[in-house]
């Protein structure tokens, strides 16, 4: 029997959503109060002990802090550098009344509490604060998510470290509500199309400035579907389609090879099937677009 959680669209659902809209908030307040870095990095929530945190921003006074997704006490968890710890439970409540409480909760601590209302990447969706939907939050489904994220994040961790050229850390995009770690072959890339809903297209065209084989795991959010790892190019090289990535398989509607989180955890050994699908999908991608492997990648070493 795998140790790997069971995840369902069905059960999880509702969690999923919620957590993906107040995964937003918590990284539109980092935003909102950070200097950017390319492609967004500093804005991206990094997998932790207890969930997803931000990086630490710097309040007026001095002070630094922190907001996180804690998947063990259930709530919006903040850090404050003086010591002060307040948490925001996710049960029995709405998008709209998280919101509000959020912004009390900084306030009461001093700290910034203004940003953006709008979600990103999710086509039209309602204002944080508008936003009354029911949505039934259930610990089981944030906690085997939270188990899944642990044995996920240490094999994106090792493949990560197999790459000394210009790549991204193992985090986690809010907009999109997804894991993922990217690889740039260093060259410039074709202006990206955009037309991301809720994200300005001089974003996206920042964050794909450069080539790239990105690969994730994506659980579901406000969209129910069942979860998956995925893996793709841009731009997308002549015969990545029909290339041969074993395990997986290419989804044309999402122009991306796809692994079922299912199919992984019901392998015998997870990890080696994962760890295969991601060499496989970006040796494609590095092939066909001609990339010099041999001064990219490294093999990983211990500490």
């Amino acid at each position: 029997m795998s140790d790997w959680p069971r995840l369902d669209p069905a059960e999880d659902g509702p969690t999923f959503a919620l957590l993906h809209l107040a995964s937003q908030m918590v990284g539109k307040l980092r935003l909102a109060n950070s200097t950017w870095e390319n492609h967004g990095w500093n804005i991206t929530l990094r997998p932790t002990a207890s969930g997803l945190a931000t990086l630490p921003s710097a309040a007026p006074d001095g002070r630094q802090w922190s907001l996180a997704l804690d998947l063990c006490r259930h709530g919006i968890a903040l850090e404050v550098s003086g010591g002060e710890r307040d948490l925001l439970p996710f049960a029995g409540t709405t998008v709209s009344r998280l919101h509000a409480d959020l912004v009390a909760l900084l306030d009461r601590h001093g700290l910034p509490s203004r940003f953006d209302g709008r979600p990103n990447e999710i086509a039209d969706a309602p204002r944080f604060a508008d936003d009354q939907e029911p949505r039934d939050y259930r610990p089981d489904s944030a906690a085997r998510l939270h188990a899944a994220l642990q044995r996920i994040v240490p094999i994106f961790e090792t493949f990560r470290a197999g790459f000394q050229g210009k790549a991204s850390p193992v985090h986690f995009f809010w907009g999109s509500f997804d894991l993922a770690v990217t690889r740039f072959s260093g060259r410039p890339a074709p202006a990206h199309p955009g037309g991301i809903p809720g994200l300005p297209d001089r974003i996206t065209r920042e964050a794909y400035s450069h080539e790239v084989s990105s690969a994730g795991f994506w659980p579901g959010g406000v969209t129910q579907a069942p979860p998956l790892f995925y893996s793709y190019a841009y731009p997308e090289p002549d015969g990545f389609r029909q290339a041969p990535v074993a395990p997986g398989r290419f989804d044309a509607a999402m122009g991306e090879w796809v692994l079922d989180y299912a199919a992984v955890r019901a392998a015998a050994d997870p990890a080696a099937v994962l760890s295969a699908f991601l060499r496989s999908s970006y040796a494609a991608a590095a092939d066909l677009a001609r990339w010099d492997r041999a001064a990219l990648e490294r093999e990983p070493v211990a500490p």
